[in-house]
């Protein structure tokens, strides 16, 4: 199973990276789990001129990667618990998870995706949701192989 996690977010090398990777190594037993930022010229330019602008170049950078089995992650998606999350990406060869930038994603985007889903009806930072969903697939590969973790 090959599940990548992509972010409209600059990349750096700081303590939620670390608690990232940190879930990613565990996860290696059986996952490979990669996590992409995304940040260029045109996505830094869109959001200074608005939400609309910047939500068409989301879209825009996501569109190619849509392949395999596809997950967006947005404050609308349905809110799903670590069991039924667990299921959603159960006996899937390739997951890819969407995070919006800062003005979320544009509905044509949300209707190409496999499913939808919140992690919380709380907002969080982008680095935030990186660390709860990458602890959630660690969560749901464990339930999935028995190992005591969950408990």
């Amino acid at each position: 199973m090959k599940i990548n996690i992509y972010s409209i977010l600059k990349p750096t090398n700081d303590d939620f990276d670390k608690i990232i990777k940190e879930f990613i190594k565990m996860s290696s037993k059986y996952a490979k789990v990669e996590v992409h930022y995304i940040f260029n010229k045109e996505i830094a330019k869109a959001q200074t001129i608005g939400d609309k602008d910047a939500q068409e170049i989301y879209t825009k950078t996501y569109l190619p990667l849509l392949k395999g089995f596809n997950v967006a992650l947005d404050v609308l998606g349905k809110q799903v618990d670590t069991y039924a999350f667990s299921k959603l990406i159960e006996d899937k060869n390739e997951i890819n998870f969407f995070i919006g930038g800062a003005f979320g994603f544009e509905r044509e985007f949300l209707t190409k995706c496999d499913n939808v889903i919140s992690l919380s009806n709380l907002t969080f930072a982008h680095k935030v949701a990186n660390v709860v969903l990458s602890e959630q697939i660690f969560r749901s590969l464990c339930i999935q192989n028995n190992h005591p973790y969950h408990k």
